[in-house]
């Protein structure tokens, strides 16, 4: 095992990967900007080191200053958390190349994954359902070839993309010309990266991913699913495992698929391999985030495994020993993501100081977060405060208990996404279940209003 590990990150993945090093006995070093002098992640570590200004390019991705910070404190490993530096190929090669361990998969893979149009290609090769569109990258006569055999809706997607950047809607020919031209520049300019692929738009379909854990000894299990249909602007909002559509068989058909993909890339340590779900129960592959997810306490909650800490094991070379046949779910458990934004001014980020803060706590109520009364939240990363996890024995109690620890949750200062999650959790629609990628969009409006009454 390690005896220090440098955590390239910051905010509540940073607070939970250094929570899990010293668990595991390990020192923890926190790196920050200048904007997070004062962040929870530097006052826990037990070693913090300055890497820049606070834009992210002179900081959170600045690779020479984190590895000089790697350097000065003798740290054997980095683990990169979730975004930044998470699925950036170089950063893993170059900390190989400076003898320090990424905790994550290898170079070669992640740069495999990391590429749609290359991802999609391999998956076709071993037998893994993917959604019909061009076999890569394309030009644009070859998206309006292929659109007119695969048949409108299409997507237009970024090879390098995530996050709904990069990705465009098109019902038609004309459509299709317009939205090839804003993907390609939108791309280009937030991946570096132009190349674009089409792929039929699957409507109204669930969002089913496969957690996976996997070490260098060749042993690959799944931590079966979450559902993360509950979106806006392609950004998940809310989570669940396990998600309430599959069928016991349609669920083991998903899982070998996701353990195919793991093992077609030589995959080694905590990955997600992501599927849509159509109404028709047919599955296709996406994508596979090579990284830690942000929504990986539900699964911890129902498996009991701490993914975070297999991933530190799985690195410093320790076998994963697991079993498939040792993994079986237990209840059930929904996350929430609360941001500070505001509902009222189209979720524009709100950053400022936190004044109150009074998270909800009690049995089977989990909050990872990264700040605290008083902290100051920057202007210039994402708006995520903290996530609020909550298990039950089955879905109904996961549900009823989010919603009685989101009305004791307390927060000003800043304006938050806590009032859309409460009117969220008491919608009937989501109560039965019965939601998809874009219901929350087709019904955000009237999930918002004033701020609905924190609980006495």
């Amino acid at each position: 095992m390690y005896g220090k590990v440098l955590v390239a990150n910051r905010g509540e993945i940073a607070v939970r990967v250094i929570r899990a090093c010293h668990e595991l006995g390990v020192a923890a070093v926190a790196v920050y900007s200048d904007a997070d002098r004062d962040a929870l992640h530097v006052r826990m570590a037990d070693q913090a080191e300055s890497i820049g200004p606070a834009p992210a390019s002179q900081s959170y991705l600045n690779v020479p200053a984190i590895l000089a910070a790697a350097a000065r404190t003798h740290a054997d490993a980095i683990h990169p958390g979730y975004g930044f530096l998470a699925e950036n190929p170089h950063f893993a090669a170059v900390c190989r190349t400076w003898g320090l361990d990424f905790i994550g998969p290898e170079p070669e893979t992640i740069a495999q994954m990391g590429s749609k149009t290359a991802a999609r290609q391999r998956m076709a090769q071993v037998g893994v359902p993917v959604v019909p569109g061009t076999p890569g990258a394309c030009d644009e006569p070859q998206a309006l070839a292929a659109a007119a055999d695969i048949g409108y809706p299409v997507l237009v997607k970024a090879s390098a993309g995530g996050g709904g950047r990069g990705l465009r809607v098109a019902r038609s020919p004309q459509d299709l010309r317009q939205a090839f031209a804003a993907a390609a520049r939108e791309a280009a300019a937030a991946f570096g990266s132009a190349e674009l692929y089409v792929e039929r738009l699957l409507e109204r379909p669930r969002h089913v991913e496969f957690q996976i854990l996997a070490d260098r000894h060749g042993s690959v299990v799944h931590l079966f699913e979450r559902d993360s249909s509950i979106q806006r602007r392609r950004q998940k909002i809310l989570e669940e495992a396990l998600a309430p559509t599959l069928t016991p068989e349609l669920r083991a058909q998903m899982a070998q698929a996701a353990i195919a993909v793991a093992q077609a890339v030589h995959y080694v340590g905590a990955g997600t391999v992501e599927f849509l779900v159509d109404e028709r129960g047919r599955f296709y592959f996406i994508e596979m985030n090579t990284r830690i997810q942000v929504e990986h306490p539900t699964t911890e909650m129902v498996t009991g495994i701490d993914l975070v800490k297999a991933q530190i094991r799985v690195a410093a070379g320790e076998p994963l020993g697991l079993r498939q046949a040792d993994v079986a779910p237990h209840g059930w458990a929904v996350e929430c993501r609360i941001n500070a934004e505001d509902p009222g001014n189209r979720f524009s980020p709100s950053p400022g100081t936190v004044t109150a803060w009074d998270p909800p706590s009690g049995p089977w109520v989990r909050v990872d977060n990264g700040i605290y009364a008083g902290y100051t939240v920057p202007a210039v990363y994402d708006s995520l405060l903290c996530k609020v996890i909550v298990w039950g024995r089955d879905r109904r109690e996961a549900v009823a208990r989010m919603g009685a620890a989101l009305a004791d949750f307390g927060a000003e200062g800043v304006h938050t996404t806590l009032t859309l999650h409460r009117r969220l959790l008491a919608d009937p629609d989501f109560v039965a279940g019965r939601y998809h990628t874009g219901w929350l969009e087709e019904n955000v409006a009237r999930l918002q209003g004033e701020p609905a009454a924190r609980r006495a």
